[in-house]
């Protein structure tokens, strides 16, 4: 029977509580020695506890979903006997004319000091086909034992590929994009001299065996998946597995995104605002599968029955056709929100009074009516909100077409109140009425629902504080309304009540900048406190 070593996590540099994503052994398995054990996970790099020596595994002491650090048990082993001894002797076992053969290498060169040989990919489990993402040394570089060459990334793991020994890199037999398996020519090492040729035949033996995506051989600290070094021009930049993984999700190209890390390293926070900009930059192109170099992954496939009961209901055709124009705009357009508040005490005041005075005309005047109207008056102010894009060019429409929102029992549909600025608010207010009643029963025509140039969509007959409405393109803004409210606002002397009605408005970036959106709707709160500048 052999000695029982409890095998613990070595020094992996300034890790603590990396989690445990694989456990690679169970009780019994037989191991090699450099065999990996466990793969552990931090928010900067994969890698894999290697075993210290050859033996059986004869208890797990952790298991998936644990945090460890340095000095963590991960399990007990068997050291047996013929293990230790094919330990204790690796530089005879890898001269031993029974060892598989060595890569070819060729008669030593005047001038280097050593031999020149070729480096393969060495034993990497079951990995096969792995892609090269980088490439950490160029023609000229020198390279010492152990240190990193390239670094290959498969759906499972990034994995890093050391050096057998030192020396001098004569050539390159790959380059980034590569699919690689064990035995892949890398690249042409010219060894290093006396010293560095003397160690050779007991440095490559152990380190080439060794599962190359274990980047934390008990004796060293962990070879992180960035590199820390500059790379060579046009190589993919240095990023963790986590952050890799999160770009591979959005579809997006590491290469084309600039790292404000350490020494150019891509972090989360850099793939962010890549997507963000793409999503702007890619605006002004045609609707394509792909958004400003991004692509989309498969919608998610689930058997939701087998979580519990439901029901299946077909989408209307109203909801189809908006949600397809909703999702495209959203993509498309670089929106953002700017939020006010309006005094509507006086005006809602006016509105109960005028309802009174009309009782029997049976139209009913709205706060809609007024909005319209003084959306109108804001529009002549700012016209870059009556407008839309055409290429390079911006089209500045001298007619005021304003669409409203209007909920029906088959979804969301917007009709257009055709020259508002030559109708009164009553006429508008009629307007409204009729328009919305043909949409709740599904008597619209397309031409009502056309020519637009400016949009409102009012939740004040629901609730809501605020909100960022779609952009209904081709306009390049939309006025959300939320429901009004009693509030104490400051007068000078004292806190009065006054009714105050939230305003969102979203803009489209690419045409209206933030202090011209802060302007629009300022001057639009100005007009619903006191309506006779509407008039002006």
């Amino acid at each position: 029977m052999g000695a029982m070593q409890e095998v613990l996590v070595p020094d992996i540099g300034d890790f603590k509580d990396v989690d445990v994503i694989e456990i690679l052994v169970k009780p019994g398995d037989t191991v090699a020695a450099e065999q990996s054990l466990v793969s552990l996970e931090s928010d900067k790099a994969t890698m894999e506890i290697p075993s210290p020596s050859a033996g059986v595994v004869k208890e797990l002491r952790i298991k998936v979903g644990d945090k460890v650090s340095e000095g963590t048990p991960i399990l007990v082993l068997e050291a047996g006997a013929v293990a230790s001894a094919a330990l204790a002797k690796p530089a005879t076992a890898a001269a031993a004319p029974s060892a598989a053969p060595a890569p070819p290498v060729a008669a030593a060169r005047p001038g280097t000091g050593g031999a020149t040989r070729r480096v393969d990919v060495p034993d990497i489990g079951d990995f096969k086909d792995v892609e090269v993402i980088e490439i950490l040394v160029k023609p000229g570089d020198t390279v010492a034992a152990e240190q990193s060459l390239v670094s290959l990334e498969s759906d499972k793991a990034t994995m890093e590929v050391p050096s057998p020994a030192a020396g001098v890199v004569k050539e390159l037999l790959l380059k980034v994009g590569d699919k690689v398996s064990q035995g892949a020519p890398i690249l042409v090492l010219a060894e290093a001299g006396t010293a560095a040729g003397a160690a050779a035949p007991q440095a490559p033996a152990p380190s080439m065996a060794r599962t190359v995506e274990t980047p934390i051989p008990a004796r060293t600290p962990p070879v992180q998946a960035e590199v820390t070094g500059s790379g060579p021009a046009g190589l993919k930049p240095h990023a963790s597995p986590s952050v890799r993984k999160f770009a591979r999700e959005l579809g997006v190209e590491l290469a084309r995104v600039t790292g404000t890390g350490p020494k150019g390293r891509i972090v989360l926070a850099d793939v962010q605002a890549f997507v963000k900009g793409a999503l702007a930059r890619g605006a002004t192109a045609p609707a394509a599968p792909a958004v400003g170099g991004l692509t989309v992954l498969p919608w998610p496939q689930v058997d939701f029955a087998k979580f519990g009961p439901i029901e299946t209901q077909a989408l209307s055709r109203i909801k189809k056709i908006s949600g397809a124009n909703l999702h495209r705009n959203w993509v498309m357009i670089p929106h953002v929100t700017n939020n006010d508040v309006a005094d509507i005490t006086d005006l809602e005041a006016l509105r109960v009074q005028l309802n009174k005075e009309n009782e029997k005309s049976g139209v009913k005047l709205t706060m809609l009516a007024f909005l319209i109207k003084a959306s109108v008056a804001a529009l002549k102010k700012h016209p870059e909100f009556n407008s839309s894009l055409d290429g390079d060019n911006l089209v500045l429409k001298r007619y005021y077409h304003i669409g409203f929102a209007a909920d029906t029992p088959n979804g969301l549909m917007v009709p257009v109140i055709k020259d508002t600025d030559k109708k009164g608010v009553m006429e508008v207010a009629k307007e409204t009425g009729e328009l919305a009643k043909q949409a709740r029963e599904g008597k619209l025509k397309p031409a009502d629902m056309q020519g637009g140039t400016f949009s409102i969509s009012s939740l004040g007959g629901i609730g809501g504080t605020s909100f960022t409405p779609i952009i209904n393109a081709p306009e390049v803004a939309i006025l959300g309304v939320s429901r009004s409210s009693q509030q104490p606002v400051w007068d000078g002397k004292s806190f009065v009540p006054r009714l105050m009605l939230p305003l969102s408005l979203s803009y489209d970036h690419r045409v209206i900048d933030g202090a011209l959106a802060a302007r629009f709707n300022a001057y639009l709160a100005q007009l619903l406190a006191d309506f006779r500048r509407a008039m002006l």
